[in-house]
């Protein structure tokens, strides 16, 4: 009789089948890979490409939003002349020298402020050195703001538009784009640089064990806010990659102390001996024989930091530290947003803080899934 060979499943396929069971899992994955879908696309160029573009007048608002108001649009090559208009003569105010001011339309405080220069012109014939170059200034940003000449701007948008008339929209995309792979790389860095001093420590223990502890004990007895500004001082740059070490190399003590543990536990385990006995290197016994059984610590634990690296990016360019003017993120979307809500302008806080939060809820409901997937004590 010929002997009949049965398949046992591996690991991966073990922890895919429980994860394909969980229904929660499966839409969690499904969101987080319709967003990874939605930011390639846009770091390919073939969506938002043309979100810097002023497509709308400033603070308009969303389009669903019933108490929301906005200016009326206007074409982009005439806009100085449409503020010139509506600056009649109750928003102008004259001096003893003949010195005009004209005010920002749209300014709420408008009133009050020509009501003070109105009592303060007569009283001190105060003329204003500047008045004439400002007007040229506003006159020519008027003209060549916008797509073009002649573009009509948009009064309303899906999810409003920002004080220089960008789509919320389409800056929410772009900015998820930087956060996201804000997260992903300094996760990866973050791992990988905790898994091999992981390794070493647990595999050769010793005095490299030792001085791997003491390195570990200085920046968890730091609380981490405090070391990813002082790594973000010391740096004096800002920037994508400057945001990405600073993570990195600050959050790879969570996989460092995990993986030193379950390297500790399987270095003696009867595998190992057996790949020792064949000859087997000890950088081939690290990496080849024991770190495929350790593996999904270092995926659980990515998807952990992933979450918690998005979190910190927003944290970071909130507080000035994070990219650069010129590029956006959620982070720097919340930074102007703080000063858009005291003129009641809100929808481009709601946009990014809607983004951010379900991307990261979804992402933390797909990191539970897979580490109970992974864990083979857990019964299904």
């Amino acid at each position: 009789m010929m002997a009949t060979h049965i398949h046992t499943p591996g690991l991966w396929l073990l922890a895919w089948r429980r994860l394909r069971a969980d229904r929660l899992a499966m839409g969690a994955l499904a969101v987080v890979l319709a967003f990874l879908l939605v930011l390639l696309l846009s770091a390919c160029g073939l969506i938002v490409a043309d979100w810097e573009q002023e497509v709308a007048v400033s603070y308009a608002p969303p389009s669903w939003a019933s108490g929301a108001t906005a200016p009326p649009a206007t074409a982009s090559a005439s806009l100085a002349g449409a503020v010139a208009a509506r600056a009649t003569a109750a928003d102008t105010a004259t001096g003893a020298a003949g010195a005009v001011w004209r005010d920002n339309p749209y300014d709420p405080l408008a009133d009050d402020i020509r009501a003070l220069r109105a009592a303060a012109l007569p009283m001190y014939g105060v003329v204003d050195p500047l008045a004439d170059d400002l007007a040229q200034l506003r006159a020519g940003t008027g003209a060549n703001s916008g797509a073009g000449a002649g573009t009509v701007r948009l009064a309303t948008l899906p999810f409003g538009a920002d004080k220089w008339g960008h789509d919320v929209l389409k800056k929410t995309i772009k900015g998820g784009e930087t956060s996201v792979v804000v997260g992903l790389v300094a996760a990866l860095l973050a791992v990988a640089l905790g898994t091999l001093l992981g390794a070493l420590a647990g595999y050769w223990g010793g005095l490299a064990d030792a001085l791997l502890n003491g390195l570990y004990n200085i920046f968890t007895a730091i609380p981490s806010v405090l070391m990813i500004l002082a790594v973000a001082a010391v740096l004096q740059q800002k920037g994508v990659l400057t945001i990405v070490l600073i993570l990195g190399l600050t959050g790879w003590t969570g996989p460092y102390r995990l993986i030193r543990a379950e390297y500790l536990k399987h270095k003696g385990r009867e595998y190992v001996l057996a790949a020792d006995a064949i000859g087997a290197s000890h950088w081939r016994r690290m990496f080849v024989h024991i770190f495929p059984n350790v593996s999904h610590v270092a995926l659980v634990q990515l998807s952990i930091l992933v979450v918690g690296f998005i979190k910190a990016e927003v944290v970071l360019s909130f507080l000035g530290f994070g990219v650069p003017v010129g590029v956006v993120s959620w982070g720097s979307m919340l930074n102007e947003a703080q000063n858009e809500l005291i003129l009641g302008r809100w929808w481009q806080l709601t946009a990014a803080a809607l983004a951010m939060a379900l991307l990261v809820t979804a992402f933390s409901l797909l990191t539970d899934a897979l580490r109970d997937a992974l864990d083979p004590k857990v019964k299904f």
